[in-house]
């Protein structure tokens, strides 16, 4: 007796591809607020054809992320500062929740040691005492690896859904670090630090009130350079500045 199997058809498979690497761009800012997507351009640098990159982008529409303009195509959406304030004041209450619900379940040591491995990394990447720009890319894996895991281990998929809705403001997302002060950096890592071994012990209001700092002091370091500089933030929170080299411990 043969089994049949069944299998999305490639064009949609293809436009899901496409729709996450746009997706990426837009959250990780390199393609910023405002901008216009343009399809040839568009097409061209992702190497797909027309029809699944039009997919995608209704996809990615329907998320928020983008605006169509009739006759004029998508456009990245562009949020006000005081909706990048509220977007991170939820992500906030969120993340923290996260923790607490976190912290109430029995943390497996699997889980530690993945805990414990990302904060680590970050140790590493920040050794040197000054921002590298080579090592951002792995710094930023490390942030939203650390984020994912709190959240899938919090066990709420509402918490997940409610989350990923935060982040389709790109400021607001985990994937933007403004990669220009060590010392922000250095306390924003501490913070991983506090945050695992809080819901590693079972602390969860500690963790949750650790995490609500956490993304509130991000969200309001942020909203201050936008309101000094907004294109600067847009067009520099992937390069370091040139602050002298610091030499600090982890306390």
């Amino acid at each position: 007796m043969s089994t049949a199997t069944t299998s999305l058809p490639s064009e949609i498979t293809s436009a899901d591809l496409v729709a996450k690497t746009i997706r990426e761009k837009i959250l990780e800012g390199e393609l910023e607020p405002g901008r216009r997507l343009q399809q040839d351009h568009l097409s061209d640098m992702l190497g797909v054809s027309r029809t699944p990159l039009r997919t995608a982008l209704a996809m990615i529409a329907q998320e928020g992320l983008i605006d169509y303009e009739a006759n004029r195509g998508y456009r990245v959406r562009a949020f006000s500062i005081s909706e990048v304030r509220d977007a991170f004041a939820v992500r906030a209450q969120l993340e923290g929740f996260a923790c607490r619900c976190a912290a109430s379940r029995k943390v497996s040591e699997v889980t530690i040691a993945k805990f414990d491995a990302l904060v680590t990394e970050g140790d590493r990447l920040l050794s040197g005492g000054t921002l590298d720009p080579s090592l951002l890319p792995a710094y930023r894996r490390m942030n939203v690896q650390f984020h994912q895991l709190i959240i899938s281990l919090a066990g709420n998929s509402w918490i997940e859904s409610f989350v990923r809705q935060t982040h389709n403001v790109p400021l607001v997302s985990d994937r933007i670090i403004l990669w220009d002060d060590y010392d922000i950096i250095y306390r924003s890592h501490d913070d991983h630090h506090r945050i695992a071994k809080a819901i590693a012990q079972g602390e969860g209001i500690r963790a949750e009130n650790l995490m609500i700092e956490h993304v509130i002091f991000a969200g309001k370091l942020l909203a201050e350079k936008l309101e000094m500089d907004p294109q600067g933030v847009l067009m520099s929170h992937g390069r370091t500045s040139n602050h002298s080299p610091k030499s600090h411990k982890n306390g």
